[in-house]
């Protein structure tokens, strides 16, 4: 079954990203990972995610 989440908790970028809350957060800090807001909740989006995947194999290249 294929996955139509467009926007992730942080705990769910966790798990995608295989990455620390702390980290994450730095990521959102720094504005190489993209969120919005709803309410208070920080949400991540799918194309956000998809875009910091690019990043990290461009910078990896």
């Amino acid at each position: 079954m294929a996955d139509d989440t467009q926007l992730y908790r942080i705990p769910d970028a966790m798990q995608k990203l295989r990455m620390s809350r702390s980290v994450i957060y730095e990521q959102l800090r720094s504005g190489r990972l993209r969120s919005v807001k709803q309410g208070r909740s920080r949400l991540i989006p799918a194309t956000a995610l998809a875009e910091y995947i690019t990043l990290l194999q461009q910078e990896a290249s």
